[in-house]
């Protein structure tokens, strides 16, 4: 019987198995580095397994009050011509069905906020240092140098997670993809009501609504070298990648300024092999099986396995069954996200077909409308 539970990591997937595990009325706290719990980024693109998971969470109302859901997609050229625009959703469309896209601190507010409605204790600032297993359950010493007694240590730390690294040593470190994304917040234009990507350019580029008054343009670009960038060089060197594009981004670009919100990474992914326990320690979300942003769905991933996996300790008072069936009923789900995203970016880099890069996200994306 799980009583006791601690979530380390404050993002998606440990908000998401924190609140699943609480509303199931278990006592549960949830740690993160951070003093200020804080969501680092620009916004985000959320598809239909995203929005589901939301909604499952009971957060999909404010998502749609606070971000942008619709739906279908909008090609353009480099100059601006639309190419190709698909019908819109009915209004009661599932939400499976649906898109959008959303302010990554703002999605980071609404999950906090159900966190705390779920009666989640929350505490700041703190870290695991080590674990100890003991008869019936397991003892964390955190870095303030106090001590948690739980039953089950729920590690939700992100791509480069220390609990992953100290509980598999021998597992692959996460992998440079060799493309860069570029993300950059601006007013949006009335017209743009779903994603827009510009196809036949020099680089990949979209724009995806966020919220009633804001889109984010994205950009992936080839970036071989892996290079770091200083805050002086970003704005040059959006406006010179987005220089070959009219319409639209034309006037983003000319309105870039020292007030203007963007936002660079590198792509790494990693994806690690089950068992994804090991005792009465599991990690979830990119700790886990971190992607690139191809298919939109990290998140969703992330919210999904915190579903899931009090879905599966639900069931059951067998705690290494219970994480079994969890890493099993995962993982497939999860290879498939990240290995398609991946060589979706290699098509890209490779200037390859676009075509059986299209095909190849499409089976993806209706693939993911399945059932988790």
């Amino acid at each position: 019987m799980i009583d006791r539970v601690l979530v380390v990591g404050g993002g998606v997937g440990g908000m998401s198995a924190a609140v699943s595990l609480a509303r199931q009325g278990v006592a549960v706290e949830l740690i993160d580095s951070d003093p200020e719990w804080r969501a680092y980024g620009a916004g985000i693109s959320v598809t239909g397994l995203s929005l589901r998971a939301f909604e499952h969470l009971g957060v999909l109302d404010k998502v749609r009050e606070r971000g942008f859901v619709g739906g279908g997609i909008r090609l353009r050229t480099p100059d601006g011509t639309v190419v190709m625009e698909s019908p819109p959703l009915p209004e009661d469309a599932p939400a499976v069905e649906c898109s959008g896209g959303i302010m990554r601190p703002v999605l980071h507010a609404i999950m906090q906020e159900a966190v705390r409605e779920a009666g989640v204790t929350v505490s700041l600032g703190l870290e695991p240092t080590g674990f100890a297993e003991g008869e019936g359950a397991i003892t964390v010493a955190l870095s303030d140098g106090s001590e948690r007694t739980v039953d089950l240590v729920i590690a939700a730390d992100g791509i480069f997670s220390k609990t992953r690294a100290a509980l598999f040593p021998e597992a692959a470190a996460p992998k440079f993809t060799g493309q860069g994304c570029w993300r950059i917040v601006a007013d949006r234009p009335a017209h743009v009501t779903t994603t827009e990507m510009y196809i036949g350019g020099p680089v990949k580029l979209g724009i995806n609504p966020i919220s009633a008054d804001k889109v984010y343009a994205f950009i992936l670009e080839h970036v071989p070298d892996n290079p770091w960038f200083a805050e002086a060089d970003m704005l040059p060197r959006v406006a010179e990648l987005l220089a070959p594009f009219g319409g639209d981004i034309a006037a983003i670009r000319d309105n870039l300024g020292e007030h203007s919100l963007v936002n660079y990474r590198p792509l790494e992914w990693q994806l690690l092999p089950l068992p994804w326990h090991k005792g009465r320690v599991v990690v979830i979300g990119d700790a886990a099986h971190a992607t690139t942003p191809h298919m939109a769905s990290g998140a969703g991933l992330a919210a999904e396995d915190g579903i899931v996996l009090a879905e599966e300790l639900a069931k059951t008072d067998d705690l290494a069954a219970a994480l079994t069936a969890f890493g099993e009923r995962r993982f497939e789900r999860a290879r498939l996200v990240v290995e398609n995203s991946v060589r979706i970016g290699e098509i890209e880099m490779s200037g390859g077909n676009q075509v059986d890069a299209n095909k190849m996200l499409g089976g993806t994306m209706h693939k993911l409308k399945e059932p988790y």
